[in-house]
């Protein structure tokens, strides 16, 4: 394959998509957009200076702050001496190149250093990951995470969990990054380096500092979204908890109704069944708590897990690999979470989003009719192995001594 032409496609799919948040679309909707660099000067005045050189001040009833958040690149010793991509700028520096770089050190082990590390390993590079912590993908349950690991090794990644970045070197045209680990030094060559140990809000250069609106790693807020001032809100990655595309435009709806109509009545954010993915192969998806989240706030859980290699559709296409694993109130079929580790994980999770969302159980997805053969019906077989588990046993022993009666 041509590794600059597999650049080039991804740039042919970002030119078509960028239409879907594009100046044109949101005019076409009625949008006033400004394109320049904003500071809130007061609660209810937006100073803009333009990118023709104008400035111009907006009054307003009400202000959203959505900065968005940027890579977060460590604070190593000659970083810059060696240089690096990150998620942002590696498609516009790596669509330059004939070739994927030879050596590449991902730094960090969190969803994107796993995405891009698999991907890159694909495309040919020799790729060393790099992850300060004992495991890569720590939100996720260990075996999750040492599932995620075996999909990189086998993929030609080696990944280093418990190796701390020390410093990165330059010697002539030679670049390095040195890493501890277990009290031992160990300097790692490269060609190119990828930063992806997470992002940080935007939070300076619009004028919170004046204002004192409060901001640790995200702008402070309360249930409603709103600020210090209650006309100024945030949403998106900005405000967090979340760094999701999907997330920043379910605030936007919450900001947008409490900023137009909370004089008449205000909506709480809803977190209940936040949903994400992670697009390595198998992809990892999850919705609500998994075991290490239940463990750790004290909720009282059962565990039920379907493998992908009992299904017919997964073993038809190869890919019958990973699990449906569903946690439950105890005794109940209310739903606490779910994982699912598998092709199209995070599409076959909605089912399960739908339902937390709307306080539907496992019964319900059970007795919901699911195409045959796909990929979905792993969880109507999930839900049917909870119900396996929580047979009442006296009834069917009663019916097996009943049936045996008719039968003489």
């Amino acid at each position: 394959f041509s590794f600059r032409e597999v650049m080039a496609r991804v740039h042919r799919v970002i030119a078509e998509v960028a239409p879907h948040d594009s100046v044109e679309r949101y005019t076409g909707l009625g949008v006033e957009v400004l394109q320049g660099y904003a500071r809130i000067t007061d609660p209810w005045t937006v100073e803009i200076k333009l990118n023709d050189g104008k400035t111009q001040t907006l009054t307003t009833r009400s202000i959203v702050i959505a900065t968005g958040a940027r890579p977060f690149v460590p604070p190593l010793p000659e970083i810059e001496e060696v240089g690096y991509v990150t998620s942002d700028t590696l498609w516009e520096e790596y669509a330059k190149l004939d070739v994927a770089p030879a050596r590449l050190v991902v730094l960090g082990g969190g969803p994107i250093g796993c995405e891009l590390a698999q991907s890159f390993a694909r495309l040919g590079s020799k790729v060393i990951q790099i992850q300060r912590g004992a495991r890569i993908m720590p939100r996720e349950d260990i075996e999750v995470s040492e599932l995620a690991r075996a999909a990189l090794a086998a993929d030609g990644v080696e990944v280093l969990t418990g190796h701390k970045a020390v410093r990165c070197e330059k010697e002539g045209e030679r670049k390095f990054i040195v890493v501890e680990h277990g009290g031992q030094m160990r300097r790692i060559e490269f060609d190119a380096l990828l930063c992806a140990v997470g992002r940080e809000a935007r939070l300076t250069g619009f004028g919170l500092e004046e204002l004192g609106i409060a901001s640790t790693k995200t702008v402070t807020t309360n249930d409603y979204l709103e600020t210090l001032y209650p006309n100024i809100f945030a949403a998106g990655d900005v405000a967090g908890p979340y760094q999701f595309t999907h997330t920043a435009a379910h605030h936007g709806w919450y900001v947008a109704v409490n900023a137009l109509f909370g004089d008449f009545k205000k909506f709480k954010v809803d977190y209940s069944a936040v949903p994400w993915s992670t697009f390595i192969d198998p992809e990892v998806a999850r919705v609500g708590l998994n075991e290490l989240e239940a463990q750790e706030k004290g909720i009282a859980f059962e565990v039920t897990k379907y493998g992908m290699d009992e299904l017919d559709r997964a073993i038809a296409d190869g890919t019958a690999q990973g699990f449906v694993k569903v946690l439950t109130v105890p005794g109940k079929d209310k739903l606490l979470g779910v994982t699912i580790v598998g092709e199209h994980a995070g599409d076959l999770l909605a089912e399960f989003v739908l339902a937390m969302q709307h306080g539907l159980g496992l019964n319900k997805i059970l007795g919901t009719i699911h195409i045959y053969p796909t990929l979905v019906e792993a969880n109507k077989y999930a839900a049917g192995e909870w119900k396996r588990a929580h047979a009442p046993q006296r009834v069917l022993a009663w019916l097996a001594r009943f049936h045996a009666w008719k039968r003489g």
